[in-house]
């Protein structure tokens, strides 16, 4: 028998407040990951991978980057018009007001859902770092007969006091909604483990339209889990999926196996990006059967030049994209991506190198995230000095990392920073 016909709705209108300066320019799914990539390439990479063809990609903040990314990563050619990845930028089809809240982002593009009449339409964010074979979670959602599957991730109690929890019953369903609680309700058969939202969501189709009609008609938040799944909780027909008991292809049983990692500030953004780079990573990038899709440029191979003395083109446990040279510079511990530059005589160390950016000679960066296509003049020296690199870099207060973004931001001593 054929499986039901899905639509996938992928919300990327996140501003990304707590990645600021990343977020200056560019929406959050928008922000580089792992050198070559893009945030929202993870979650269209899964559903791509899942065999899901529909899918429509929500915009709003600053998407022009995102935009740009899509057209030359996630242009898919299909004559019957069943597999697609199509922006769609908030358009105002329901009044005066961009989007008030998740739910009334889909609400203001029903036109999209009717037309295509899917049997479940699946409500996925595009700003997380994980791998995840949706179809498993489908399935799941129709052998419980659920109206809603929410996807959720089994956190330590003492920690899910900064996540919405949901408590269920032995088999899944949903009992409450606690929303940031105190006393987190713990997992059956495992008291020390509470569920999480993970904000990815299963929905039969008739369901969803009706309850996002009658939402746009009350003064809500109009959001998904403050708003509707909370309300539907009496129906006893919402199921959470246990993301930890999926299997993806190629991921196995390891350590990868229910990784999920919000990367909302600049220390989990960071720290996500340098677990890439380790001899076991936790999360692969190099699972051939579940592979990562982005744009190709065509760039040509890194360069590693000189080989005298201190002038040694190298690097050492590091991702180093295409297009980059190597010239006389050492890095290691560190990210870069396409079209580095890195002169003679300089060290970087424990750095995210984004496109295009390029450090003149006898530098030292450590423990830096350098945006697109930033110059650095000869002799600079960052990370090493933290009350320097506060007078003149913005500085995260939270893990001490100097972040340089594109474009000065009020900050950043932008004197400093050539472009």
């Amino acid at each position: 028998m054929a499986g039901p016909k899905i639509l996938a709705m992928v919300m990327a209108g996140g501003r990304g407040e707590r990645l600021y300066p990343l977020t200056l320019e560019r929406s959050k799914p928008a922000v580089p990951f792992g050198g070559k990539y893009r945030l929202i390439d993870l979650v269209l990479s899964n559903l791509v991978n899942s065999e899901i063809g529909g899918i429509y990609v929500l915009t709003q903040y600053k998407s022009q980057s995102l935009m740009e990314h899509l057209h030359q990563g996630w242009h898919i050619s299909d004559p019957r018009g069943k597999e697609f990845v199509i922006p769609v930028p908030a358009q105002m089809r329901m009044g005066d007001s961009w989007y008030r809240g998740t739910a009334d982002a889909i609400f203001q593009n029903m036109n999209l859902i009717e037309n295509h009449r899917p049997d479940l339409v699946t409500i996925f964010g595009a700003d997380h770092v994980y791998r995840m074979d949706v179809r498993p979670m489908v399935e799941f959602h129709r052998k419980s007969t659920a109206w809603v599957t929410i996807a959720a991730i089994p956190v330590p109690l003492a920690e899910a006091s900064s996540f919405g929890v949901m408590r269920v019953d032995e088999k899944g369903k949903i009992l409450e909604f606690q929303e940031k609680p105190k006393d987190p309700a713990p997992m059956p058969g495992r008291p020390e483990m509470a569920l999480a939202s993970m904000g990815n969501y299963v929905f039969d189709r008739d369901l969803l339209l009706k309850v996002l009609v009658e939402d746009s008609r009350t003064d809500s938040q109009h959001d998904f889990g403050r708003n509707i799944l909370p309300a539907l909780v009496s129906s006893q027909r919402l199921f959470a999926y246990d993301f930890s008991t999926n299997e993806c292809p190629g991921s196995g049983k390891g350590p990868e196996r229910g990784y999920w990692r919000d990367v909302g500030t600049i220390q989990a953004y960071y720290d996500a990006n340098m677990d890439l780079k380790n001899p076991e990573p936790v999360f692969n990038l190099y699972n051939r059967q579940w592979p990562l899709r982005t744009a190709n440029y065509n760039d040509p191979p890194p360069k590693f030049v000189f080989d005298d003395g201190e002038r040694r083109g190298s690097a050492t446990h590091s991702l180093v994209c295409e297009g980059c040279i190597l010239s006389g510079g050492q890095v290691k511990d560190s990210i870069l991506g396409r079209n580095v530059f890195v002169h003679s005589w300089t060290h970087v160390s424990d750095s995210i190198l984004m496109d295009g950016v390029d450090i003149g000679r006898h530098c030292q960066i450590r423990r830096a995230i350098i945006d697109k296509n930033v110059r650095i003049p000869a002799g600079t020296v960052i990370g090493l000095d933290a009350v320097e690199d506060g007078k003149r870099y913005y500085v995260d207060p939270e893990s001490g990392i100097v972040v340089i973004p594109k474009v000065g931001g009020p900050e950043q001593k932008t004197s400093q920073i050539e472009r």
